[in-house]
């Protein structure tokens, strides 16, 4: 049975796993890339992990045939790299991920965008197995996202494609994006979003968790603009259903686990939006893979691409 490992760099953390030809996840480290506010290059804190990695996989019996990376930013996946963020990662641009970790594993190595990562591995293992045309949407500090569509991972020319977070929702005297733009998505359909109107209301519902916990209270204020939010993650999903007809739409993040407060009211909505032939047989529900979404989808890719 071949083995891969699977490296999912965040901005805090770097996830990694021993993963089977069948996307089970056999062993598993984390390191936090963040721990001195980024005085050490995040590539280096993945570098000495993914050593770290395979000789665990290596002391337990396994011999690894290649690694997959799921790594956030806008991935030039044809060369490997960080081609840009739109937050403030230092370093991280122009990061050379897959030269490096080709030279210390001595492994073939692939590199793709996480969120499109996420969408691969669900569609794999998870909660997207056997559907061909998909849209993941990752809702979290920010909004990431990806589509498969007949089967296939839309990359675009370099791998960049499927940033859908920046698409423009408001471009008319939209909030300011991170990207240097106005009135992308995610400014509006953000778990971060969400917790900025939050908080203007009360200053302790400072996450996600919190305000949904006063929705399901019955807090009519958080009821309300939860109502208002998915409106907004909504209208977005509307645009793309009509642009790519998946079969289903995946919600990924940690707001994903709220069926009740989130996914149920979420499939209505965008359903309301869409015409008629768009919503039969459209299915909204949440991701399945959590954690190892990332690491299991980059194997998946790696395998895509070394068959």
């Amino acid at each position: 049975m071949n083995t891969y490992l699977g490296i999912d760099i965040g901005g805090t953390a770097v996830k990694l796993g021993l993963v089977s030809e069948n996307g089970e996840v056999l062993l598993r480290q984390e390191a936090s890339v963040s721990f001195d506010n980024y005085q050490t290059p995040i590539l280096e804190t993945v570098r000495k992990a993914a050593a770290r990695m395979l000789a665990a996989s290596r002391e337990a019996g396994y011999q690894p045939v290649g690694a997959g990376v799921s790594a956030t930013g806008q991935i030039d996946s044809g060369q490997g790299i960080v081609a840009g963020t739109c937050g403030s990662l230092p370093g991280w641009p122009g990061a050379p991920i897959r030269a490096v970790l080709e030279s210390d594993l001595g492994l073939p190595v692939t590199v793709a965008n996480d969120a499109n990562c996420m969408i691969l591995g669900e569609a794999w293992v998870g909660a997207a197995k056997g559907y061909t045309d998909v849209l993941g949407v990752t809702i979290g500090t920010g909004l990431g996202g990806g589509v498969l569509t007949g089967g296939r991972l839309l990359e675009g020319a370099r791998g960049l494609g499927g940033e859908l977070g920046h698409m423009r929702t408001h471009a008319c005297n939209g909030q300011r994006c991170t990207c240097g733009a106005a009135g992308c998505w995610e400014r509006y359909a953000s778990t971060s979003a969400l917790v900025r109107q939050a908080v203007r209301l009360d200053p302790r519902l400072d996450n996600g968790r919190a305000i949904f916990g006063a929705a399901r209270q019955g807090d009519a204020a958080m009821l309300r603009l939860l109502d208002s939010w998915i409106v907004e993650i909504a209208e977005g999903l509307a645009g793309l259903v009509h642009l790519f007809n998946p079969q289903l739409i995946l919600i990924g993040g940690g707001v994903s686990s709220q069926e009740e407060l989130l996914i149920r009211p979420l499939a209505r909505q965008v359903k309301a939006r869409v015409m008629p032939a768009f919503a039969q047989g459209l299915e909204v529900r949440p991701a399945a893979l959590a954690n190892d979404a990332g690491l299991v989808g980059a194997v998946c890719y790696f395998i895509r691409h070394h068959a």
